[in-house]
């Protein structure tokens, strides 16, 4: 195989990156990676924001971004996307540990975990993200008061995208 010249794109087997990240979930795994030759893959989650995932009512149906998988695999190699705003906001930042859909309520209908203003409580949910139909909460990684809500409800985010910012 011809070594490449930097201007063609990497094909990415999305299989492959939802496989992978099964593993890490399935190992409590916060890196995997695999190498084919010149294509090599790296899935990374990061560790302390999410907790192991709860039993939670389903959402509706939501269809994912096609561009999910690959976004998770080349989150690694990325620079962090913070396409939530807030660097005017003072306070501790919640990031989104993966790729997937936001969900600011545990079931439609329902009342939100937190809105802007509230008090919580280190642990308390503030989100849960739905990855691979696996509900993932997103804690408070310290108490105070919910400064910022950068997602809206159902809104497909992406790795290290700005959730909340509580101070």
């Amino acid at each position: 195989m011809p070594k490449s010249n930097g201007t063609e794109k990497m094909r990415v087997d999305s299989a492959l990156v939802r496989e992978l990240a099964e593993l890490l979930s399935e190992n409590e795994l916060t890196e995997i990676e695999v190498e084919d030759g010149d294509r090599k893959i790296r899935v990374s989650r990061k560790t302390g924001m999410v907790m192991a995932a709860a039993p939670a009512p389903a959402p509706a149906p939501v269809a994912a971004p096609a561009a999910a998988p690959q976004a998770a695999a080349l989150a690694a190699e990325a620079a962090p996307a913070d396409s939530g705003g807030g660097d005017d906001v003072a306070g501790t930042r919640v990031l989104a540990p993966m790729v997937g859909t936001a969900y600011l309520s545990p079931e439609p209908g329902a009342a939100q975990f937190v809105k802007e203003g509230d008090q919580v409580k280190e642990g308390d949910t503030l989100l849960i993200v739905e990855a691979m139909k696996v509900m993932n909460p997103i804690t408070a990684p310290t108490s105070g008061t919910v400064k910022k809500l950068a997602v809206a409800d159902a809104q497909p985010i992406e790795f290290d995208q700005l959730l909340a910012i509580i101070g």
